[in-house]
């Protein structure tokens, strides 16, 4: 009976902690690739949540935009023997009108996520080479930059005609360091009546030495996609190429009076995200700052600390960093939480951060801070407040009652002590219990870890970019190169697959379509090219037979 009663309480035990800890396992998140956009464009929304869904609800986002080419992407991972999945919900929004718009709140299964901030500038003046089917623009966020200042580049490829092949470069230019940020982003807009499918990628550039900086234009090389019914042609026609103005830039020298670490922005913005309204003498006040720096990165950023002072001491948390890329140039968000214990009690003034910087748009020197922190520190916990407003009685002068009172003052702690004990208690029960369940947990998941699908099983799904894998594995390729798969080819059915199988990852070409191209080309396997027989030799053979 009794150990039938444990095992209920352990079982109870276990499905409370269950319980309390599902919504704090639960991540879901939402973001757009894009803070702010041109009137006519797609942005695209996406939210990451490790719930088990299918779909998501986007019914709410109609009222203010326009919804389509949704998606989902699906990631699994097994880590220490426990088993996670990810999904990633994708979807294009077109604003129905300009400003600043709202994303509004989305349920996601058992969460809920934050609203989200758009702006819609209005559509600008046609842009040169709109009337062209494929034209490259290179754009800065700087064309007077100072030397070690990051200068956000962005490179648009606009298409207005399908693609089967994009080669899309940015040579870095001499003395200054080029690096691409992100992945490319895919939407479509309007430019000058036309409709443009367009691929945006981003860099950032940082120069090394002052005066003129020439950075060369973006150039695109790619083939026309046929139709869908066309033999894969390579005539010269079907050969595009397009490249973008080369960018001027005039590097400023660091100025002589500028504050040191040298750290120029656009922008630098402090506050203070958790303040206490209570302090006490040899406890952690907890507070946490924000940096918010527009036109750095992570690791130029500096740290964020408090000043020391007497009576104090601080300790702080390792900083947690953001960045994005946002208004052409890259944003970092950096927040650090601190420990602040005081050594007396009374009015506490402890001097916020400060950070030094350069405003490389005003050209002058700043500096960012904080305000100070006012702080009432009451004693520490224990200590007696009411000693000199009660007279003790004779009774209290006694032996006995000096030792009652001992008792009496020591029974919180114990209580404390005692709660303390039965917490470890629980927790080594949870353990034991999760130790003997674990190896069943381990073998579960390694069972359900994913495999290399064949193409005959990947053609099964409407998944092409499985399909691309499970080709290439088929033709023994190290990576995913769909051009040298098609090079290994006799059948030219099975190339013009391919080729449209490229086209639809562009966007180019109908998914459908190509899919039930695919499995008719692919349902008898793979169609290597033969091996061409030897020619035969104009001289006599050695040894005659």
């Amino acid at each position: 009976m009794n150990r039938l009663f444990a095992r209920r309480i352990g079982l109870v035990l276990v499905w409370m902690l269950l319980v309390c800890a599902l919504p704090a396992a639960a991540q879901t998140r939402a973001w757009l690739d894009r803070a702010s956009i041109y009137s006519g464009e797609t942005v695209a929304l996406n939210i990451e949540t490790d719930q088990p869904l299918s779909q998501v609800d986007f019914s709410p986002l109609r009222a203010v935009f326009e919804v389509g080419g949704q998606s989902v992407r699906r990631s699994y991972s097994l880590v220490n023997g426990r088993s996670s999945s990810t999904s990633v919900f994708s979807v294009g929004l077109r604003p129905r009108g300009d400003g600043v718009l709202i994303v509004p709140a989305l349920h996601v299964g058992t969460a809920r996520t934050q609203p989200l901030q758009l702006t819609v500038l209005p559509a600008p003046e046609p842009k040169a080479g709109a009337n062209a089917d494929v034209f490259v623009e290179t754009e800065v966020d700087a064309t007077q930059p100072y030397v070690q200042q990051t200068v956000g580049v962005t490179v648009r490829l606009n298409y207005a005609v399908p693609l089967a092949s994009v080669q899309l470069e940015l040579e870095p230019p001499a003395d200054a360091s080029l690096q691409r940020v992100g992945d490319d982003i895919t939407y479509r807009r309007s430019i000058d009546g036309r409709s443009f499918q367009t691929v945006e990628r981003r860099f950032m550039l940082i120069p090394e030495r002052s005066g003129a900086l020439l950075l060369p234009g973006a150039r695109f090389n790619g083939t026309r996609a046929g139709g869908f019914f066309d033999p894969l042609s390579s005539a010269a026609d079907d050969t595009l190429a397009a490249a973008a103005p080369v960018k001027r830039l005039q590097v400023l020298p660091i100025p002589s009076g500028a504050p040191t670490p040298w750290l120029p922005l656009h922008r630098l913005m402090l506050r203070y995200l958790q303040v206490p309204q209570q302090a006490w003498v040899g406890q952690a006040a907890v507070v946490e700052v924000e940096a918010v720096a527009d036109g750095a990165t992570a690791a130029q950023m500096q740290t964020i600390d408090f000043p020391a002072q007497d009576g104090v001491q601080i300790f702080a948390d390792p900083p947690r960093t953001e960045e994005q890329f946002a208004d052409g140039r890259p944003q970092t968000v950096v927040r650090r939480r601190f420990s602040i214990v005081s050594q007396q009690a009374g009015a506490l003034r402890v001097q916020g951060p400060r950070v030094a910087w350069w405003d490389a748009v005003q050209h002058r020197a700043s500096v960012a801070a904080l305000p100070p922190l006012i702080l009432d520190v009451a004693p520490g916990v224990g200590a007696s407040h009411s000693v000199e407003k009660i007279q003790p009685s004779p009774e209290a002068a006694s032996p006995r009652a000096a030792a009652s009172a001992q008792q009496k003052a020591a029974a919180p702690k114990q209580w404390r002590e005692l709660w303390w004990a039965a917490g470890v208690l629980v927790l080594l029960i949870l353990g034991t219990l999760y130790a003997g369940r674990r190896k069943e947990g381990r073998s579960q998941a390694q069972a359900a870890a994913p495999h290399q699908l064949t193409l005959a099983q990947a053609l099964q799904q409407d998944d092409l970019g499985a399909i691309s894998m499970a080709l290439v594995a088929a033709l023994g390729l190290p990576e995913w190169n769909l051009e040298a798969a098609a090079a290994l080819l006799g059948d030219a059915e099975q190339r013009r697959a391919i080729a449209l199988l490229q086209a639809a990852r562009w966007g180019a070409a109908d998914p459908k379509q190509v899919l039930a191209l695919l499995r008719q080309a692919f349902s008898k396997g793979v169609k290597l090219q033969k091996t061409k027989q030897q020619a035969s030799s104009l001289l006599p053979p050695l040894y005659p037979k």
